[in-house]
């Protein structure tokens, strides 16, 4: 697995314990996102390193870029239709377009101004944010928001071929943890390194919703 992994009780002693903060795996020219599929969707995409076969294009399409996050909402791999828990390697100047069109999947005043000028954003954006709680290791809501991106349309097309970097099957992993996961206080547990994504422009973190 070509991804660095820490203690998650060494990294839960960095990460925030509350705000919406982006946490992920990156590198100078790289973000990893997670997605879960049934086998047919995620043995296509680990083994073409792309996104075809039975992925349906003409429907959003969510990316987490949070481990913790996806392992919450798969079951740690045990979900129906989530078995394949997959490993997105994606490029930083495309996640960081995806950020630059994103529209809270929420109504906030401060933000849009009106419901109307709202849902017309959402209408004519391509990827929809949302932040949700995080979860610790046993499935328990934190304070800490979590980021999920859907994506549709043309920005969904572009992230399914073009801004790919490589896509790994991490579900032996996933599964090889999810024991730890269930051993209170996790000192066996591993997960991926994960820090805060900076976002230096602070309009942009605005639109975001980043609250720190």
């Amino acid at each position: 697995m070509n991804i660095i992994t820490e203690p998650y009780l060494v990294q839960a002693n960095r990460w925030p314990q509350s705000g919406s903060q982006i946490l992920a795996h990156y590198t100078d020219s790289s973000v990893i996102v997670y997605q879960a599929y049934r086998p047919g969707i995620g043995h296509f995409a680990a083994r073409h390193h792309y996104f075809g076969g039975e992925f349906s294009l003409s429907r959003m399409s969510w990316i987490k870029p949070g481990f913790l996050w996806m392992m919450y909402r798969c079951g740690w791999a045990s979900k129906e239709g989530q078995e394949v828990v997959l490993a997105i390697h994606l490029k930083r100047s495309a996640f960081d377009t995806i950020l630059a069109q994103a529209v809270l999947s929420t109504y906030v005043e401060t933000l849009y101004g009106s419901m109307e000028n709202w849902k017309q954003a959402l209408k004519s954006s391509s990827v929809r944010l949302q932040w949700d709680p995080d979860h610790d290791p046993s499935g328990q809501k934190c304070e800490r928001r979590a980021l999920q991106l859907g994506l549709r349309d043309e920005v969904l097309k572009q992230y399914a071929r073009d801004w790919i970097i490589d896509i790994e099957d991490i579900t032996p992993f996933v599964k090889q943890q999810s024991q730890f996961a269930r051993e209170y206080p996790y000192q066996h547990l591993l997960v991926p390194q994960e820090k805060i994504y900076p976002i230096l422009d602070s309009q942009l973190a605005k639109r975001l919703g980043m609250v720190v």
